[in-house]
């Protein structure tokens, strides 16, 4: 090929016989050497050049150059690849591109407007000649041999020798995905994987130099004529006198011809005829298994999406797919042939679904394959019966695409009829979703407690509900507890209530104050049926001590009432009996600052000093008014017992008191400790705690003293610095020397407070804000 190193556009149209060409637009610096070879990619906007053995990419409009692919240095020939990808969002195209270098194949696909290594150069014995995808192998023409390339594993394949009165190899690629490989006067074909697909060759008359695949013929250029034969029944259709043929490619004419017929009508019905036509054929295409192509067409005819997915078996509800009509019979499709058809639905589903999101708010009327039929009207119904019929494809082909399907948040996939398909093909986990997207959660969360109690369910457990509900949040805290209650109450033994506080983690009170509830509401239960299946006179063990079920939920109730910080304790505790729930009335009265009533319960209902000492220990706050005396208050429980309980004369009791007494001598306010014991006490038995007492004074007033001295001598210092500085000293009323500003108005340096007082046991001693740095 010799072509001058500039680009154009042209636009050649065929009318009574006669070829116009008009130059569209023109780029005369599109290279610097000629053009060998050029391959447009409409769906990337991009334009791919082979120019000076270099392979070059322009954007398809403007022709600007987007990218120069220099590690193809030496390329001679290449070969494009477009396949539309399924992605969740649609499709989408994916390039791959082969490239002759010298004596090797390149092999590099599209990403992020650029070329990308696929494999390694893979290295071959001669210079290509022929270059041809077909599907994830590429066929490569030597001058003597054909050979296949998996582009995957980049595994070579020889195939058969190229005939002896051959010039050059031909490989041309057929729309069923495969290959007619040229060997003197007859073509073989062959399918992806290099294996024949047939017994008997195609014979020509003389030896093809150039060929072109039109469903349903072969046409080749011979050296006098050019020929036109059937693949299947291999049949001679036309002979065409041209001498010096050298190149050729396929258009269109039909709908050329049905233009220039309908000339002379008006445009509005020369439209509307053309439209009917254009279905008609498209049906036909369909009923040939063309499904590509079929499909392609109706999506730019604009056809009724209803009307398409009726073309296929079991897509649309019975009594729907009865309404519609055919021009014909519809075929029955069934195994490859019916995969093949869905997935060419598939792909045009998914741009009717683009097309239609974006004209929500235009008019849009589709049409019929036979005119005259009723066609769905644009708006939620077509949306619904598009999105469910993806959906009902990806369960046949590829599941791993409904989740995101259904995820969308715009999908309008039916409720009833996606929930009858999914559960027939018990695809429970894409059932939750599609509850959840629908903000079904009362559905989803009856299928997950369903589904918990099946061991081979994927949903068995309940890590999936838990997720679930984290999902919902405040927002749904009625829908939480009230799910949280019928478990409670329907599965006492799982664990799911545990579940929602330390997954969720949620620190409502609300949710907190109910869940208190559930538990007691159980216990009380379990409780009752504890007690009357007791032999009589049979004493009940202690709290959190009963056996099985009771005893384990006992205990749960007393740990989440100690570690919960968000409850609200004086909305429980009137919930709790007086006789029955000690320990856990303590625990509340104990958070309502009420520990007087707590303590009484430990140590005089459940005789238990431990716990007693244990809630003195966890409340116990020297710098908090209400819970500094907690100690002193446990001591008053021994010494001054409320009527009715042992009496404090009880040498146990005492004895029990100055125990007390000795381990928290620090905690304890002594002259009011001292006024609480009996006259009858021995000093003897308060030794300890009098010498605990004594020492740790002795230790404070050394303490006091060291830090007197300490800001004595600061003070000192900043009086010094203060001279210096501008103050002025005073005594204070201990006889101390402080300083103070002479100026008040003058300002201290930036980064320096007006002054900082400090507190001892002894005295008050005022500090010069401006000498606070230098101490």
């Amino acid at each position: 090929m010799d072509v001058r190193p500039y680009n154009c556009a042209c636009r050649l149209s065929i009318w009574d016989n006669k070829f116009e060409v008009q130059l569209e637009r023109s780029n005369k610096s599109f290279a610097k050497k000629p053009i060998t070879q050029l391959a447009a990619v409409p769906e990337l906007y991009i334009l791919i050049s082979l120019s000076d053995n270099v392979i070059s990419v322009h954007d398809l409009v403007s022709f600007n150059l987007i990218t120069c692919v220099h590690k193809t240095k030496g390329a001679s020939l290449f070969a494009v690849d477009v396949q539309n990808k399924q992605t969740p969002t649609g499709i989408e195209p994916s390039l791959r591109i082969g490239i002759a270098s010298k004596r090797k194949i390149q092999l590099f696909y599209w990403q992020n407007r650029d070329f990308t290594e696929l494999l390694n150069d893979l290295s071959v014995y001669d210079i290509p000649h022929a270059l041809t995808w077909c599907k994830d192998s590429l066929c490569v023409g030597f001058k003597r041999d054909y050979y296949i390339i998996n582009s995957k594993t980049g595994n070579l394949k020889e195939l058969f020798p190229v005939g002896s009165n051959q010039r050059y190899p031909i490989v041309t690629r057929l729309f069923d995905n495969r290959l007619a490989l040229g060997r003197d006067a007859m073509s073989i074909l062959i399918n992806s994987e290099g294996d024949p697909t047939q017994k008997e060759p195609i014979n020509w008359t003389d030896i093809p130099q150039a060929m072109e695949h039109s469903l349903p013929y072969l046409v080749a250029i011979l050296p006098k004529f050019v020929e036109v034969r059937t693949v299947t029944p291999k049949m001679l259709i036309q002979n065409i006198s041209l001498q010096d043929a050298r190149y050729i490619c396929q258009g269109d004419l039909l709908f050329g011809f049905l233009e220039q017929e309908l000339v002379e009508e008006q445009a509005s019905e020369k439209e509307r005829r053309i439209r009917n036509i254009k279905n008609l054929y498209a049906f036909d295409l369909f009923c040939q298994k063309r499904f590509g192509e079929s499909l392609s067409l109706f999506a730019k005819l604009g056809t009724d999406p209803a009307h398409v997915i009726g073309l296929y078996p079991n897509l649309l509800p019975q009594q729907y797919r009865n309404n519609l009509s055919y021009p014909k019979d519809v075929p029955d499709l069934q195994g490859a042939e019916n995969e093949r058809g869905i997935m060419a639905l598939i792909e045009y589903l998914t741009q009717k679904r683009t097309e239609v999101m974006k004209d929500m708010g235009r008019d849009f009327q589709p049409t019929a394959i036979v005119e005259g039929d009723k066609t769905t009207k644009p708006g939620k119904q077509l949306r619904q019966i598009i999105d469910t019929t993806l959906l009902k494809c990806y369960l046949q082909t590829n599941d791993a695409l409904v989740a995101p399907l259904l995820r969308l948040k715009d999908n309008h996939c039916h409720v009833v009829e996606s929930e009858r398909v999914l559960m027939k093909k018990e695809k429970f986990s894409e059932l939750i979703i599609l509850y959840q997207t629908k903000e079904l959660h009362q559905k989803a969360l009856s299928l997950l407690m369903k589904q918990a109690a099946r061991p081979e369910s994927p949903l068995k457990g309940h890590e999936r509900t838990v997720t679930y509900l984290q999902h919902l949040g405040a927002d749904h805290i009625n829908l939480i507890f009230e799910y949280a209650e019928w478990v409670l109450k329907q599965h006492p033994e799982d664990g799911l209530k545990e579940h929602i506080i330390l997954d969720l983690k949620d620190q409502t009170s609300l949710f907190h104050n109910r869940l208190v509830d559930l538990y007691r509401e159980r216990v009380q239960r379990l409780r009752t049926e504890y007690l009357n299946s007791l032999p009589e006179g049979h004493p009940p063990s202690k709290a959190g001590e009963e056996p099985g079920e009771l005893g384990e939920a006992r205990r749960k109730l007393v740990t989440f009432l100690h570690t919960s910080h968000s409850y609200i304790p004086e909305r429980l505790l009137t919930h709790f009996p007086t006789d029955g729930f000690y320990e856990e009335r303590a625990i509340l009265l104990g958070r309502l600052g009420r520990h007087e009533q707590a303590l009484s319960i430990y140590i005089h209902t459940l005789n238990n000093t431990r716990m007693a000492e244990e809630f003195c220990a966890r409340n116990y706050d020297k710098d908090k008014e209400g819970n500094k005396d907690v100690y002193y208050l446990m001591l008053k429980m021994f010494l001054k017992p409320p009527e009715g309980t042992q009496d404090a004369t009880n040498g146990k009791m005492l004895e029990v008191a100055l125990n007390l007494l000795e381990d928290h001598a620090m905690k304890i306010d002594v002259p009011k400790a001292l006024e609480l014991l009996p006259h009858t006490t021995k000093l003897r038995d308060i030794l300890t705690f009098l010498e605990n007492v004594m020492e740790n004074q002795a230790v404070r007033r050394r303490h006091n003293q060291v830090l007197k001295s300490m800001l004595y001598a600061e003070n000192l210092q900043c009086a010094s610095h203060s001279r210096r500085e501008g103050c002025e000293t005073f005594p204070d009323p201990s006889g101390q020397s402080v300083s103070r500003l002479r100026n008040a108005s003058k300002k201290p340096p930036a980064g320096r407070s007006l002054g900082r007082q400090t507190i001892t046991s002894q005295s008050v001693i005022y500090v010069c804000c401006s000498c606070l740095g230098q101490s």
